[in-house]
Protein backbone atom coordinates (compact mmCIF):
# COMPACT_ATOMS: atom_id res chain seq x y z
CA UNK A 1 0.00 0.00 0.00
CA UNK A 2 1.35 3.50 -1.06
CA UNK A 3 4.70 4.46 1.07
CA UNK A 4 3.97 1.45 3.30
CA UNK A 5 2.18 2.87 5.79
CA UNK A 6 -1.05 1.00 6.88
CA UNK A 7 -4.50 1.20 9.02
CA UNK A 8 -2.48 -0.67 12.06
CA UNK A 9 0.16 2.22 11.79
CA UNK A 10 -2.04 4.46 13.20
CA UNK A 11 -3.24 2.69 16.25
CA UNK A 12 -2.58 4.24 18.97
CA UNK A 13 -4.23 3.56 22.23
CA UNK A 14 -5.43 6.86 23.96
CA UNK A 15 -4.05 7.97 27.28
CA UNK A 16 -4.34 9.87 30.14
CA UNK A 17 -7.58 11.99 30.17
CA UNK A 18 -7.87 11.19 26.69
CA UNK A 19 -8.47 7.17 27.61
CA UNK A 20 -11.24 8.53 29.78
CA UNK A 21 -12.92 10.58 27.44
CA UNK A 22 -12.57 7.84 24.83
CA UNK A 23 -14.31 5.31 28.34
CA UNK A 24 -17.19 8.19 28.64
CA UNK A 25 -18.04 7.96 25.18
CA UNK A 26 -18.42 4.19 24.84
CA UNK A 27 -20.47 3.91 27.95
CA UNK A 28 -22.42 7.05 27.28
CA UNK A 29 -23.37 5.09 23.82
CA UNK A 30 -25.11 2.81 25.25
CA UNK A 31 -26.81 4.98 27.42
CA UNK A 32 -27.72 6.99 24.64
CA UNK A 33 -29.02 4.83 22.85
CA UNK A 34 -31.44 3.26 25.59
CA UNK A 35 -32.28 7.06 26.38
CA UNK A 36 -33.41 7.43 22.62
CA UNK A 37 -35.44 4.39 22.73
CA UNK A 38 -37.49 5.64 24.92
CA UNK A 39 -38.74 8.05 21.68
CA UNK A 40 -37.64 6.92 18.87
CA UNK A 41 -37.83 3.01 17.67
CA UNK A 42 -35.31 2.00 14.94
CA UNK A 43 -32.99 4.49 13.04
CA UNK A 44 -30.11 3.73 14.46
CA UNK A 45 -27.62 4.58 11.58
CA UNK A 46 -29.60 7.70 11.04
CA UNK A 47 -28.80 8.37 15.05
CA UNK A 48 -25.17 7.36 14.38
CA UNK A 49 -25.15 9.95 11.79
CA UNK A 50 -26.29 12.51 13.75
CA UNK A 51 -23.62 11.18 16.48
CA UNK A 52 -20.95 11.54 14.10
CA UNK A 53 -21.85 15.13 12.72
CA UNK A 54 -22.02 16.20 16.81
CA UNK A 55 -18.76 15.21 17.66
CA UNK A 56 -17.06 16.17 14.11
CA UNK A 57 -18.47 19.88 15.11
CA UNK A 58 -20.14 20.16 11.85
CA UNK A 59 -23.59 20.77 10.88
CA UNK A 60 -26.61 18.00 8.95
CA UNK A 61 -28.76 17.97 6.66
CA UNK A 62 -31.83 15.35 6.93
CA UNK A 63 -33.81 14.43 3.86
CA UNK A 64 -37.05 12.43 4.54
CA UNK A 65 -41.02 12.60 4.03
CA UNK A 66 -43.36 13.83 6.78
CA UNK A 67 -44.43 12.18 9.71
CA UNK A 68 -40.94 10.21 10.59
CA UNK A 69 -40.35 11.64 13.84
CA UNK A 70 -37.24 13.94 11.76
CA UNK A 71 -38.29 16.68 14.63
CA UNK A 72 -38.75 14.40 17.72
CA UNK A 73 -35.25 13.04 17.38
CA UNK A 74 -33.19 16.28 16.93
CA UNK A 75 -34.95 17.40 19.77
CA UNK A 76 -34.88 13.94 21.69
CA UNK A 77 -30.96 14.52 20.70
CA UNK A 78 -30.63 17.95 22.37
CA UNK A 79 -32.12 16.45 25.27
CA UNK A 80 -29.92 13.81 26.15
CA UNK A 81 -26.84 16.09 25.35
CA UNK A 82 -28.46 18.79 28.04
CA UNK A 83 -28.34 21.24 24.82
CA UNK A 84 -30.07 24.78 24.36
CA UNK A 85 -32.78 23.37 21.35
CA UNK A 86 -34.22 25.70 19.27
CA UNK A 87 -36.55 25.28 15.72
CA UNK A 88 -36.80 27.83 12.88
CA UNK A 89 -40.14 26.62 10.58
CA UNK A 90 -38.78 27.64 7.34
CA UNK A 91 -41.86 29.75 5.02
CA UNK A 92 -41.36 31.46 2.18
CA UNK A 93 -42.25 34.81 4.09
CA UNK A 94 -39.64 34.18 6.54
CA UNK A 95 -36.97 37.09 6.75
CA UNK A 96 -33.29 36.98 7.67
CA UNK A 97 -33.85 38.87 10.69
CA UNK A 98 -36.43 36.47 11.77
CA UNK A 99 -33.15 33.78 12.44
CA UNK A 100 -30.20 36.06 13.35
CA UNK A 101 -32.19 38.53 15.36
CA UNK A 102 -32.62 42.25 14.97
CA UNK A 103 -32.24 45.78 16.61
CA UNK A 104 -35.35 47.34 18.77
CA UNK A 105 -35.66 50.68 19.90
CA UNK A 106 -35.90 50.70 23.59
CA UNK A 107 -35.86 52.94 26.48
CA UNK A 108 -32.96 53.37 29.06
CA UNK A 109 -33.38 55.74 31.96
CA UNK A 110 -34.95 58.04 29.53
CA UNK A 111 -32.32 57.56 26.41
CA UNK A 112 -33.17 55.70 23.79
CA UNK A 113 -31.14 52.94 22.55
CA UNK A 114 -30.82 50.46 19.95
CA UNK A 115 -30.78 46.73 21.64
CA UNK A 116 -29.73 43.74 19.78
CA UNK A 117 -32.56 41.03 20.50
CA UNK A 118 -30.77 37.81 19.33
CA UNK A 119 -32.81 35.07 17.45
CA UNK A 120 -33.28 31.53 17.51
CA UNK A 121 -30.31 31.14 15.87
CA UNK A 122 -28.31 31.58 19.21
CA UNK A 123 -28.40 28.27 20.42
CA UNK A 124 -26.70 24.84 20.59
CA UNK A 125 -29.08 22.57 18.39
CA UNK A 126 -30.91 24.82 15.64
CA UNK A 127 -33.62 22.61 13.54
CA UNK A 128 -34.06 24.23 10.52
CA UNK A 129 -36.94 22.79 9.26
CA UNK A 130 -37.81 22.58 5.80
CA UNK A 131 -35.27 24.46 5.01
CA UNK A 132 -35.77 24.56 1.24
CA UNK A 133 -39.33 26.18 1.36
CA UNK A 134 -37.96 30.09 2.12
CA UNK A 135 -35.99 31.78 -0.37
CA UNK A 136 -32.35 32.12 -0.83
CA UNK A 137 -31.94 35.81 1.07
CA UNK A 138 -33.25 34.03 4.03
CA UNK A 139 -31.60 30.69 3.70
CA UNK A 140 -27.67 32.61 3.08
CA UNK A 141 -28.90 33.79 6.98
CA UNK A 142 -27.54 30.71 8.48
CA UNK A 143 -24.49 30.28 5.96
CA UNK A 144 -22.26 32.96 8.41
CA UNK A 145 -23.29 31.21 11.41
CA UNK A 146 -22.56 27.93 9.82
CA UNK A 147 -19.23 28.93 8.73
CA UNK A 148 -17.98 31.21 11.17
CA UNK A 149 -20.39 30.30 14.34
CA UNK A 150 -21.26 34.25 13.93
CA UNK A 151 -23.85 36.31 12.73
CA UNK A 152 -23.24 39.95 11.79
CA UNK A 153 -26.32 42.98 12.52
CA UNK A 154 -25.57 46.28 12.04
CA UNK A 155 -21.94 46.01 11.67
CA UNK A 156 -21.89 44.32 15.41
CA UNK A 157 -20.20 40.61 15.36
CA UNK A 158 -22.38 38.23 17.65
CA UNK A 159 -20.50 34.88 18.85
CA UNK A 160 -22.84 31.97 18.76
CA UNK A 161 -22.90 29.47 21.78
CA UNK A 162 -20.30 26.92 21.61
CA UNK A 163 -21.34 23.94 20.23
CA UNK A 164 -23.19 24.87 17.96
CA UNK A 165 -25.20 22.31 15.22
CA UNK A 166 -27.68 23.26 12.34
CA UNK A 167 -29.18 20.40 11.30
CA UNK A 168 -31.67 21.52 8.78
CA UNK A 169 -34.65 18.81 7.20
CA UNK A 170 -36.48 19.40 3.62
CA UNK A 171 -38.78 17.48 2.22
CA UNK A 172 -37.99 15.36 -0.92
CA UNK A 173 -41.89 15.29 -2.53
CA UNK A 174 -43.49 18.25 -2.48
CA UNK A 175 -40.97 20.50 -4.93
CA UNK A 176 -43.73 23.33 -6.01
CA UNK A 177 -42.89 26.32 -3.98
CA UNK A 178 -39.64 25.32 -2.96
CA UNK A 179 -36.31 26.96 -3.46
CA UNK A 180 -33.73 24.15 -3.87
CA UNK A 181 -30.24 24.98 -1.79
CA UNK A 182 -27.30 26.50 -3.25
CA UNK A 183 -24.74 24.25 -3.73
CA UNK A 184 -22.08 26.40 -1.21
CA UNK A 185 -24.49 26.08 1.18
CA UNK A 186 -25.19 22.63 0.46
CA UNK A 187 -21.30 22.01 0.79
CA UNK A 188 -21.45 23.45 4.78
CA UNK A 189 -23.79 19.96 5.74
CA UNK A 190 -21.00 17.35 6.74
CA UNK A 191 -24.05 14.56 5.39
CA UNK A 192 -27.30 14.65 3.62
CA UNK A 193 -28.95 11.78 5.64
CA UNK A 194 -31.87 9.65 4.50
CA UNK A 195 -34.41 8.94 6.78
CA UNK A 196 -36.96 6.13 5.52
CA UNK A 197 -39.70 4.34 6.91
CA UNK A 198 -39.60 2.08 8.94
CA UNK A 199 -40.10 -1.93 9.02
CA UNK A 200 -43.54 -3.19 9.43
CA UNK A 201 -42.39 -4.26 13.21
CA UNK A 202 -41.05 -1.52 14.07
CA UNK A 203 -43.88 0.83 12.63
CA UNK A 204 -46.17 -1.58 14.39
CA UNK A 205 -44.40 -0.79 17.56
CA UNK A 206 -44.81 3.06 17.21
CA UNK A 207 -47.95 3.10 16.60
CA UNK A 208 -49.13 0.60 19.49
CA UNK A 209 -46.73 2.96 21.91
CA UNK A 210 -47.68 6.31 20.84
CA UNK A 211 -51.46 5.61 21.04
CA UNK A 212 -51.57 3.63 24.82
CA UNK A 213 -49.01 5.60 26.76
CA UNK A 214 -47.33 9.31 27.04
CA UNK A 215 -43.50 8.92 26.79
CA UNK A 216 -40.93 9.00 29.31
CA UNK A 217 -38.79 11.93 29.84
CA UNK A 218 -35.32 11.76 28.45
CA UNK A 219 -32.86 11.92 31.08
CA UNK A 220 -29.26 14.38 30.11
CA UNK A 221 -26.36 12.27 29.80
CA UNK A 222 -23.98 14.79 28.75
CA UNK A 223 -23.24 18.38 28.60
CA UNK A 224 -21.98 21.46 26.28
CA UNK A 225 -18.74 20.77 27.75
CA UNK A 226 -18.25 17.41 27.57
CA UNK A 227 -19.57 17.54 23.75
CA UNK A 228 -16.42 20.21 23.04
CA UNK A 229 -14.27 17.57 24.52
CA UNK A 230 -15.43 15.03 22.57
CA UNK A 231 -14.65 17.22 19.24
CA UNK A 232 -11.28 18.06 20.81
CA UNK A 233 -10.66 14.02 20.85
CA UNK A 234 -12.15 13.10 17.52
CA UNK A 235 -9.47 15.83 16.02
CA UNK A 236 -6.85 13.73 17.88
CA UNK A 237 -7.43 10.26 16.36
CA UNK A 238 -5.26 8.98 14.04
CA UNK A 239 -5.37 7.94 10.51
CA UNK A 240 -3.10 6.23 8.03
CA UNK A 241 -1.78 8.02 5.04
CA UNK A 242 -3.66 5.71 2.66
CA UNK A 243 -6.67 5.71 4.62
CA UNK A 244 -6.96 9.43 3.84
CA UNK A 245 -5.55 8.98 0.55
CA UNK A 246 -8.13 6.46 -0.47
CA UNK A 247 -10.85 9.03 0.70
CA UNK A 248 -9.08 11.46 -1.79
CA UNK A 249 -9.26 9.57 -4.40
CA UNK A 250 -12.72 8.59 -3.87
CA UNK A 251 -14.00 11.94 -4.18
CA UNK A 252 -11.35 13.29 -6.93
CA UNK A 253 -12.98 10.15 -8.91
CA UNK A 254 -16.41 12.11 -8.90
CA UNK A 255 -14.94 14.85 -10.91
CA UNK A 256 -15.22 15.03 -15.11
CA UNK A 257 -12.86 15.22 -16.72
CA UNK A 258 -9.92 14.78 -14.89
CA UNK A 259 -6.61 12.37 -14.72
CA UNK A 260 -7.63 9.56 -13.76
CA UNK A 261 -11.84 9.78 -13.70
CA UNK A 262 -13.79 6.77 -14.93
CA UNK A 263 -15.19 7.67 -18.91
CA UNK A 264 -18.72 6.95 -17.10
CA UNK A 265 -17.88 9.69 -14.52
CA UNK A 266 -17.68 11.86 -17.53
CA UNK A 267 -20.54 10.91 -18.94
CA UNK A 268 -22.76 10.74 -16.33
CA UNK A 269 -21.57 13.21 -13.80
CA UNK A 270 -21.32 17.26 -14.13
CA UNK A 271 -20.35 18.28 -11.24
CA UNK A 272 -18.18 16.39 -8.54
CA UNK A 273 -17.49 16.68 -4.92
CA UNK A 274 -14.91 19.51 -3.77
CA UNK A 275 -12.42 19.36 -1.56
CA UNK A 276 -14.62 19.67 1.96
CA UNK A 277 -15.98 16.31 0.81
CA UNK A 278 -12.50 15.16 1.34
CA UNK A 279 -12.08 16.40 4.84
CA UNK A 280 -15.40 15.59 6.08
CA UNK A 281 -14.77 11.77 5.15
CA UNK A 282 -11.67 11.87 6.84
CA UNK A 283 -13.53 13.57 9.87
CA UNK A 284 -16.22 11.72 10.15
CA UNK A 285 -14.03 8.58 10.28
CA UNK A 286 -12.48 9.85 12.90
CA UNK A 287 -15.66 10.48 15.04
CA UNK A 288 -17.09 6.90 13.82
CA UNK A 289 -13.91 5.15 14.50
CA UNK A 290 -14.67 6.29 18.67
CA UNK A 291 -18.35 5.64 18.27
CA UNK A 292 -17.25 1.89 17.62
CA UNK A 293 -14.53 1.65 20.41
CA UNK A 294 -11.79 1.87 18.15
CA UNK A 295 -8.70 4.66 18.26
CA UNK A 296 -8.08 5.10 14.48
CA UNK A 297 -9.94 5.84 11.40
CA UNK A 298 -10.20 3.00 8.98
CA UNK A 299 -11.16 2.41 5.36
CA UNK A 300 -14.46 0.52 6.33
CA UNK A 301 -15.28 4.35 8.72
CA UNK A 302 -14.34 5.65 4.69
CA UNK A 303 -16.65 3.52 2.72
CA UNK A 304 -19.88 3.61 5.23
CA UNK A 305 -19.40 7.33 5.43
CA UNK A 306 -19.06 7.71 1.43
CA UNK A 307 -23.08 7.51 0.62
CA UNK A 308 -23.77 10.71 3.80
CA UNK A 309 -21.06 12.81 2.80
CA UNK A 310 -21.38 12.31 -1.36
CA UNK A 311 -25.08 12.29 -2.16
CA UNK A 312 -25.62 16.03 -1.87
CA UNK A 313 -21.90 17.06 -3.52
CA UNK A 314 -22.85 15.22 -7.15
CA UNK A 315 -24.69 16.75 -9.96
CA UNK A 316 -25.69 14.28 -12.24
CA UNK A 317 -26.11 14.97 -16.37
CA UNK A 318 -29.60 15.01 -17.90
CA UNK A 319 -28.64 12.40 -20.01
CA UNK A 320 -27.41 10.27 -16.89
CA UNK A 321 -31.09 11.10 -15.02
CA UNK A 322 -33.03 10.16 -18.69
CA UNK A 323 -31.36 6.68 -18.57
CA UNK A 324 -32.57 5.82 -15.14
CA UNK A 325 -28.91 6.55 -12.71
CA UNK A 326 -29.56 8.16 -9.53
CA UNK A 327 -27.08 9.65 -7.58
CA UNK A 328 -26.53 6.53 -4.85
CA UNK A 329 -26.13 4.18 -8.06
CA UNK A 330 -23.15 6.60 -8.88
CA UNK A 331 -21.95 6.26 -5.43
CA UNK A 332 -21.93 2.34 -5.31
CA UNK A 333 -20.54 2.54 -8.62
CA UNK A 334 -17.30 4.49 -7.43
CA UNK A 335 -17.17 2.57 -4.28
CA UNK A 336 -17.22 -0.74 -6.60
CA UNK A 337 -14.44 0.66 -9.04
CA UNK A 338 -12.13 2.76 -6.30
CA UNK A 339 -9.82 0.01 -4.47
CA UNK A 340 -8.92 1.21 -1.09
CA UNK A 341 -5.66 0.02 -2.40
CA UNK A 342 -3.38 2.48 -4.64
Amino acid sequence: MGDGSNEESASESPSGSDAALFDQIQKGRVLLERELEKTIVGQKEVIEQLLICLFSGTHCLITGAPGLAKTLLVRSVAQAFHLDFSRVQFTPDLMPADITGTEILTDNQGHRELRFVPGPVFANVILADEINRTPPKTQSALLEAMQEHQVTAAGKRYGLPKPFFVLATQNPIEMEGTYPLPEAQLDRFMFNVLIDYLPFEDELKVVLDTTSRTAEPIEALFDAKDILQFQALVRKVPVAQDVARYAVRLVSATRPNQPNTPQWVNDSITWGAGLRAAQMLVLGAKARAILHGKTHGRFEDIRSLAPPVLRHRLLLSYKAEAQGMTVENAIEKLLSEIPCES
